[in-house]
């Protein structure tokens, strides 16, 4: 039996009325550590090529409902472009592009609260983020809290909104908010579940960063992206996408959401996905009990 509820199936940001938030008024007074939404892998990387994790483009993502984007970077030439594992690999473009995609989209939508997620795989000083924020426009919704939060201690949705503080941004290694206070350091506030997962059933919801946690007080992040394991080398699963991007069924989103439920004894806050318009993953909007 399933313990969250899908409350829209439609999430087209052109329909939404001005009195709701995220897409449903029964989100506004929610706590953000108190929502579930479904977010998109590697959101940079767009196309049919095997490096590639979605079909559509992040304004595409942004306008079909998704509010969590995760996305990679590495340095190239002195500046943070949108890298997929190395630039040599596949380049995206720059990160002040990307930022900037986000600034246009959210300007347009006010009732919207945008959590972004960046992995950090060169180590770069958190002040090269700050910058690209700042050239991108987005800095201008970036939510600062006053301190460190506990989970129970976040604003709501209307208040995020009210504020026009709607942009919850996070960095997996390498933030420091005494030099820039609105890029929060991932692991102070989530825990994730394993990625490049080649489990076709997903059978697992067992922390597996940050190491040695035992992840009480943080929220939680699930990595529901299935790989396949070409001659050693991990590429995303895209002919499963229907089955691990569905509401039930064996290897499904609903299915690990519900073995989270049993295994931490309450809802993920986040789960992520590749191809995000396949299967069922793109009408789902959750919310927890």
């Amino acid at each position: 039996m399933m313990f969250f509820k899908v409350v829209l199936s439609f999430l087209f940001a052109g329909s939404v009325a001005a009195i709701s938030c995220n897409g449903n008024a029964a989100l506004c007074s929610r706590k953000y550590s108190n929502v579930t939404q479904i977010g998109t892998h590697d959101s940079a990387f767009v196309g049919i090529l095997p490096t590639d994790n979605q079909y559509e483009s992040l304004t595409s993502q942004l306008n079909a409902g998704i509010r969590f984007l995760q996305a990679q970077t590495h340095v190239k030439n002195g500046a943070l472009e949108m890298c997929h594992t190395t630039c040599a690999e596949l380049d995206s473009g720059t990160l002040v592009s990307y930022l900037t995609t986000i600034t246009t989209w959210m300007a347009a939508n006010p009732n919207e609260v945008v959590t972004l997620l960046l992995t950090n795989g060169d180590g770069a000083a958190v002040s090269l983020f700050g910058a690209a924020m700042t050239s991108s426009g987005l800095s201008a919704y970036a939510y600062t809290p006053p301190s460190q939060l506990a989970m129970a201690d976040w604003p709501t949705l209307q208040e995020l909104i009210n504020k026009n503080t709607r942009l919850v941004m996070f960095l997996d290694y390498g933030a420091n908010t005494a030099t820039v206070p609105y890029i929060l350091n991932e692991f102070a506030y989530f825990f994730e579940t394993a990625y490049d997962v080649t489990d076709s059933t997903f059978s697992s919801c067992a922390l597996d960063r940050p190491s040695g946690n035992s992840g009480a007080g943080l929220m939680m992040i699930v990595n529901h992206f299935l790989d396949l394991d070409v001659l050693g080398i991990l590429i995303p699963d895209t002919f499963a996408d229907s089955t691990t991007n569905a509401a039930t069924g064996t290897g499904s989103i609903g299915a690990q959401a519900d073995l989270c439920i049993s295994t931490w004894g309450r809802t993920p806050n986040l789960i992520l996905v590749d191809d995000f318009n396949i299967g069922k993953s793109a009408s789902l909007r959750l919310i927890s009990y």
